[in-house]
């Protein structure tokens, strides 16, 4: 029953037919949802009391940081999908977010360096979250460049899923990397269980622009899943009838 539900709302043609409705209902009140907490967050916030101005950049690096472990959870969980039930979405969503992660990851890494530059007097240390974040980053890259490598994609689509599952063994040392070791990163300021360590006025800027900056990038996974199902499907009749 599983499987057939899985396999009817998750077929390539339901999916191509739907994000054309999903987009445009997300795409542009997700841009403005973030411009709109960004430019609160960057110009109407307070000044923090040990970090000045610097911390500002948290607007753009959070989300990031965010977004990065999650896509790379959206590839697990679609990679168990595929090699479960062998849908082939999944395995065409697996691709497709992987560069989409792979940009994040770097947004992430990169806020991160400018913000390290007046905080701890340098813009790279090797630190447990920085060091564990560039490997997933490596990660997202070599995923992309092994699939890239095959010409069989089945093949390619099974190796993938696997390799996905072993490597989010990373994703909670990333998250937990600040616990377990010590490291100059702070811990995270939003939790699910605990209340948030930062100023109300901070905060509720920075829960919009994630909202918003999630958003933006799914749209991103929209437009990547698109090409690859065109590239994937372009032999079948009901691709010729969509465009």
């Amino acid at each position: 029953m599983i499987k057939k539900f899985i396999h009817q709302f998750a077929s390539p043609k339901t999916y191509l037919y739907q994000l054309n409705r999903a987009y445009k209902y997300i795409f542009y009140p997700s841009l403005i949802i973030y411009i709109f907490f960004l430019i609160w967050g960057l110009l109407f916030t307070s000044e923090d009391f040990v970090q000045g101005n610097s911390y500002r950049i948290i607007y753009l690096h959070v989300p990031a940081s965010f977004l990065s472990q999650s896509l790379y959870a959206a590839m697990a969980i679609a990679s168990v999908i595929y090699l479960v039930w062998r849908v082939k979405l999944a395995a065409y969503l697996i691709i497709s977010i992987a560069p989409i992660g792979a940009m994040v990851t770097f947004i992430a890494l990169f806020s991160g360096s400018v913000w390290g530059i007046p905080t701890w007097g340098t813009w790279w240390q090797w630190d447990a979250r920085i060091t564990s974040t560039l490997i997933l980053f490596i990660m997202y890259l070599g995923l992309i460049s092994l699939h890239n490598s095959f010409s069989n994609h089945e093949k390619a689509d099974k190796l993938l899923s696997w390799l996905v599952i072993v490597g989010f063994v990373n994703i909670p040392i990333i998250k937990k990397s600040v616990d377990w070791w010590s490291t100059l990163h702070q811990s995270a300021s939003i939790t699910l269980t605990d209340k948030p360590t930062i100023d109300p006025s901070m905060f509720y800027p920075l829960i919009g622009s994630i909202i918003g900056f999630f958003g933006i990038v799914t749209c991103l996974i929209i437009i990547s899943s698109k090409v690859q199902i065109f590239k994937r499907e372009k032999n079948k009749s009901w691709i010729k009838d969509y465009v």
